[in-house]
């Protein structure tokens, strides 16, 4: 038997090729072959259950030999094979897979769906990495003869009769000069490795290498897959050992995981997986390559954010599904009804799961919020249905170490945080050991401050403004404390108005910086002499902003410098004659107040020093 042709390309099959192509990454040929070969033992598999296949099955297997001498890769199984009118069907004609008749055949068996059956539509991939290919394979039907199918790439092909006493298919790559890096033995095994770790039959990897000393065996094939991954598992089956071995074996160096969450739906769409929760502690961990994204046990990518919504890309672990389209482009995955129902019952999942966490152990759940408490807020901030599930388990916690939710804070504070337009005033600091001065200040009032320093918070506290009702949040650093919450009580200045004139212009000329406006008030005694603030509005634009990069993290800042008029070392200062010891004990004050902004810094922090020794001396 021999025969020539051209392989059919229709103008109604051109597209599902063009889509296959948006792949860039020519490593992809192997997954694709890789899985044309577990589909065809898969199906193998299932004829046998029906009955349709009654000689031996044998140890179904997929085998990747490398032979760098010849410069080949190929590609090999032991499943149902191929006649030469089926490669002439199912690859010569494009746009046909053999999987779709194949289900269309057994679509009354429940499972059929179930097989990967994209045999045709990968395969020229190949073509990416190889000049010529060739196909020797035997159908599994009794008294079928081997067939060779050889294409250089481009519509010609040839199909002859072969000698192969088994049945199954062997794809053979003549690897061209510019993709001679897949002859590496390295590169070959990460690339099975990365694609087909956790695929359902297993595959060898046979290096091609030769023994080393005369008179040993050369290395056997290895099996680089774990055929029955955790996810694919019920939870009943699984120990809580078994979850964090897996959570190792994905990701060998992190911490180990708080808790996660096992994924197994199948109705109304098919959806199985494991997340995991990592430790993130104040930190914004935006790697969002953590979730790996399968189908049928074939990794996808890494990239899931279509697939999930933004604020969960900050979880580990796997999520499988053969309900989400592949090959196709971005536009295309994100209109996809499947997709969107997959993001929604994720994030669902995902709150139940934190919810459940909070109702059966408060104290439990308390201890973990610093871990999981800026995965919560990114998820309240970026999806507003997950805000109206989060907002019954999120916590805020004080400078006291205690945790209260969003509908036990306002109880907490409104007996004394209560200004006189009857707005609730929260407080909060963003890094209590720098502004200790300003929240022993606040203390020394009896209110309370919470801390709020992770990078989020900046916009959790923009959201929690929005949502929440006659409620405003301040840091504990945007102004004297009495301007905080204003009250109706006023206090009065001990020094008379020429006296304030006059400290005035001795500290504007004392701090010589125009950035900083200088205004004398009248404040308890025991505040600082003076104090330096930054408004409110324009510490969140400044943080906001640097946090997501925009050029007025870089824009001048504008500090409020406040002289407590009743403090003792203002009087002294108002007292004084000599306009250098004036100047002096300014200077000592403005540092002090730079110094508890922690702005003190270099040359003048040494001064400060030397100066404030002096002192002492004296």
């Amino acid at each position: 038997m021999q025969e020539k042709g051209t392989i059919s390309i229709h103008t109604e099959n051109i597209f599902p090729i063009i889509k296959k192509f948006l792949y860039s990454d020519h490593e992809i040929f192997l997954r694709e072959l890789v899985s044309n070969g577990v589909d065809a033992c898969q199906k193998l598999q299932k004829l046998s259950q029906l009955g349709e296949y009654t000689g031996e099955a044998g140890e179904l297997k997929v085998t990747v030999k490398l032979d760098k001498a010849a410069k080949t890769i190929t590609v090999s199984d032991n499943g149902i094979g191929m006649t030469a009118e089926e490669i002439k069907k199912y690859i010569n004609q494009i746009a046909f897979s053999g999987a779709t008749e194949f289900i269309e055949k057994y679509k009354e068996e429940g499972d059929a769906k179930n097989i990967i059956g994209r045999f045709g539509l990968g395969f020229y991939s190949s073509f990416m990495v190889a000049d010529k290919v060739d196909i020797i394979t035997r159908s599994y039907k009794e008294g079928a003869e081997a067939a060779r199918w050889e294409c250089t790439g481009n519509t010609e092909f040839e199909i002859s009769t072969a000698e192969k006493a088994e049945r199954g298919t062997d794809v053979v790559l003549h690897v061209n000069k510019d993709s001679e890096e897949f002859l590496e033995t390295y590169r070959l095994r990460s690339i099975l490795e990365k694609y087909g770790k956790f695929l359902p039959i297993p595959v060898y990897f046979d290096s091609g290498e030769k023994a080393e000393k005369e008179g040993e065996e050369a290395p056997k094939p290895e099996q680089i897959n774990e055929t029955k991954p955790l996810w694919t598992k019920q939870p009943s089956e699984l120990k809580d050992e078994d979850y964090q071995n897996f959570y190792k074996e994905l990701y060998p160096f992190a911490p180990d995981p708080l808790f996660w969450i096992h994924l197994n739906v199948d109705y109304p769409f098919n959806l199985t997986g494991v997340l995991y929760f990592p430790k993130l502690k104040n930190e914004l961990e935006l790697q969002k390559n953590k979730i790996q994204l399968y189908s049928r046990q074939v990794f996808i990518t890494d990239e899931v954010k279509d697939v999930v919504p933004e604020f969960l890309q900050l979880l580990h672990g796997v999520i499988d599904s053969p309900d989400i389209p592949l090959n196709v482009s971005r536009s295309f995955l994100q209109s996809d009804s499947n997709v969107k129902k997959i993001n929604s019952h994720i994030t669902k999942k995902v709150a139940d799961k934190l919810q459940e966490l909070y109702k059966k152990d408060r104290e439990a759940y308390e201890k973990k919020w610093d871990d999981i408490g800026l995965f919560v807020k990114y998820g309240m901030i970026t999806d507003d249905k997950f805000y109206d599930r989060a907002k019954d388990f999120a916590l805020l916690k004080n400078t006291e170490g205690k945790y209260f939710t969003l509908a036990e804070y306002p109880e907490h504070v409104k007996a004394n945080q209560v200004d006189k337009s009857e707005q609730q005033v929260w407080l909060y600091t963003t890094h209590p050991g720098q502004q200790d001065a300003y929240v022993q200040s606040a203390k020394r009032r009896s209110y309370d401050v919470l801390e709020l320093g992770s990078p989020l918070d900046s916009h959790f506290v923009n959201l929690l403004e929005r949502k929440l009702d006659k409620t405003s949040l301040k840091r504990v650093d945007a102004d004297t404390i009495d301007k905080l919450i204003e009250k109706d009580e006023k206090l009065e200045s001990v020094l008379s108005k020429e006296q304030e004139e006059k400290v005035k212009t001795v500290f504007e000329e004392t701090v010589g910086d125009k950035s900083k406006t200088v205004q004398v008030s009248p404040m308890a005694p025991d505040e600082l002499p003076v104090t330096l603030t930054m408004p409110e509005f324009m510490r969140r634009m400044k943080d906001m902003s640097m946090m997501q990069g925009m050029g007025f993290g870089q824009m001048p800042d504008n500090y409020q410098l406040t002289v407590n008029a009743n403090h003792p070392l203002i009087n002294k200062l108002a007292g004084e004659t000599d306009a250098e010891k004036q100047k002096a004990l300014a200077r000592q004050a403005y540092d002090l107040a730079l110094l508890s902004q922690d702005m003190l810094q270099g040359a003048a922090l040494t001064d400060f020093i030397r100066r404030s020794t002096d002192m002492l001396v004296k």
